[in-house]
């Protein structure tokens, strides 16, 4: 069964949902990250992922203390992204409690330093691959590159890549389904990769719709806080995920 893994982006502490990636299209949310957080782990999620928007848009994380409070609340796996540029910043999200680091622009901008972390760190380093019309958007989704999703992950697949999160940026907030040919299309060309949906998943009818495809991972965000999936569907799934007979 594809695993569902819950998303919380962070600007200023605060839990919040950008529409198609504008940082001016926010919803602030009233829950803090760490009680967030701490929910969905006892869902029973095996992940959850987290986006340092701030981090992002300035290009070093900016919500580390965030980090640190939600590593000591929960006990599942944490994948970090946002504002990793440099060696020290990398260093700094893992001491503060990510278990994977989410790369983006570095893959375009410094493809030496990913594959030099790929070497360093193996399956901790996921490639974040955001996708704007076939091509790859940087920078907190406010630049484009001319590369495309697969030139992208044949760059760095023979260093070790396992994992590729792939975001449909004008499907992102929207709640009007992913793109899932996209995801089928690169599971195909890729089978040893790990591809992880993200973008659009409006229901848990969504969800169905990607495992039955046999999608390994998707990652949902607005339609929990919207309640368009509730907290005892993700809990539902993620026994059914784990039990033995999913397997």
């Amino acid at each position: 069964m594809i695993k569902i893994t819950p998303a919380i982006d962070l600007i200023e502490g605060r839990c919040v949902r950008l529409t198609r990636g504008d940082y001016l299209q926010k919803t602030v949310y009233d829950g803090s990250p760490v009680d967030v957080a701490r929910s969905y782990a006892d869902c029973g999620v095996e992940r959850i992922h987290l986006v340092d928007l701030d981090g992002a848009k300035l290009g070093s994380p900016q919500n580390l203390r965030t980090l640190e409070a939600i590593a000591k609340a929960v006990s599942c796996e944490l994948e970090w992204g946002g504002g990793l540029g440099s060696d020290e910043a990398l260093k700094g999200a893992f001491d503060a409690g990510a278990t994977h680091a989410v790369i983006g622009s570095v893959a375009v901008r410094q493809p030496d330093l990913l594959e030099a972390w790929l070497k360093q760190y193996g399956a901790k380093i996921i490639l974040g691959a955001d996708v704007r019309d076939e091509r790859i958007a940087i920078s907190g989704w406010r630049d484009s590159s001319p590369l495309g999703i697969e030139d992208l992950v044949s760059r760095f697949l023979p260093m070790g890549l396992q994992e590729c999160i792939v975001t449909e940026i004008s499907r992102d907030g929207m709640l009007q389904g992913p793109a899932a040919s996209l995801y089928v299309r690169l599971q195909r060309e890729f089978p040893t990769l790990s591809f992880t949906v993200s973008g659009g998943i409006g229901s848990m009818s969504d969800i169905h719709m990607l495992d039955a495809l046999h999608l390994r991972k998707v990652i949902v965000g607005k339609a929990i806080y919207e309640n368009h999936i509730t907290l005892e569907d993700i809990k539902s799934w993620s026994q059914s995920a784990s039990s033995p007979a999913s397997m």
